[in-house]
């Protein structure tokens, strides 16, 4: 019997985990193998941009973290750079982003945990119920399926959270976007973090982070369409020649922007 299981070792996860293992029996379970070098997980890595905002930097602060140095990625972001397409807007504001390794960054935080946590990972929980005052969780590992019971299960797993979505189903979720990112190698570094507003490929956003000598291109598409025709259709606007574009400062811009691209 485990005092506290909880689903998903992200960072609210693995942080919970190192605040309450010392003292309570702690299980902690996440469906990926977050400890793979990235060449082991290619394909598998979680799509994010890897910043760390200014309110996730104020939490690492009151937990007494700092960063390590292979965290980080070059360049650090002290600009965003916001255009609007169809409006032919172009903005500039201050803002700090710290640019992570996300992968890296999520195994740091797993390396944190007290020698008393339980970690499971590449494992699965399928379900769960309450019954005579503690969760039951079905779990299924390499190829097997087990059962582990804890007085406190706490969801850590994401937007569509399972834990959530079964104990609270009728709670409405929040509207849904598919993440969709690609890497471009690049010899220019560009240091901004872009986003882009273009209401023909999203009525969300689409975005450009530089990661050393790469530009992550991504948009957040709306999974009533066609998701692959509109991050092609984002990507060939932002490459499109010159003289297509030659009225247009905005897409002169974006040209310059993801000159990789093409």
């Amino acid at each position: 019997m485990f005092d506290i299981a909880i689903i998903g070792a992200g960072p609210a996860g693995a942080t919970l985990a190192r605040l309450t293992g010392n003292s309570n029996k702690v299980l902690l379970i996440d469906k990926k193998q977050l400890t793979m070098t990235p060449e082991e997980d290619f394909g598998h890595a979680k799509c994010c941009g890897g910043l760390l905002a200014p309110d996730a930097q104020e939490m690492l602060a009151v937990l007494g973290l700092g960063l390590p140095q292979h965290v980080l990625v070059g360049p650090q972001l002290f600009v965003v750079r916001t255009i609007d397409l169809q409006n032919a807007i172009e903005r500039y504001y201050q803002r700090f982003y710290i640019n992570i390794d996300r992968g890296k960054f999520d195994r740091w935080l797993l390396s944190l945990l007290p020698a008393s946590v339980d970690v499971r990972l590449g494992s699965l929980c399928k379900s769960f119920e309450k019954s005579n005052g503690s969760f039951q969780l079905k779990l299924f590992q390499n190829g097997k399926e087990y059962v582990e019971h804890a007085k406190i299960l706490i969801g850590a797993d994401g937007a569509l959270s399972m834990v959530r979505r079964q104990a609270f189903p009728h709670h409405p979720f929040p509207k849904k976007y598919i993440a969709v990112q690609e890497w471009f190698e690049t010899e220019r570094v560009l240091p901004y973090f872009t986003t882009i507003f273009d209401r023909e490929i999203t009525d969300f956003y689409s975005w450009t982070i530089p990661k050393e000598n790469f530009l992550l291109v991504g948009a957040a598409l709306s999974p009533q369409e066609k998701t692959s025709p509109k991050f092609e259709l984002l990507k060939k606007k932002s490459s499109c020649p010159v003289p297509v574009w030659y009225h247009n400062p905005v897409a002169r811009y974006l040209q310059a922007l993801t000159i990789s691209l093409e």
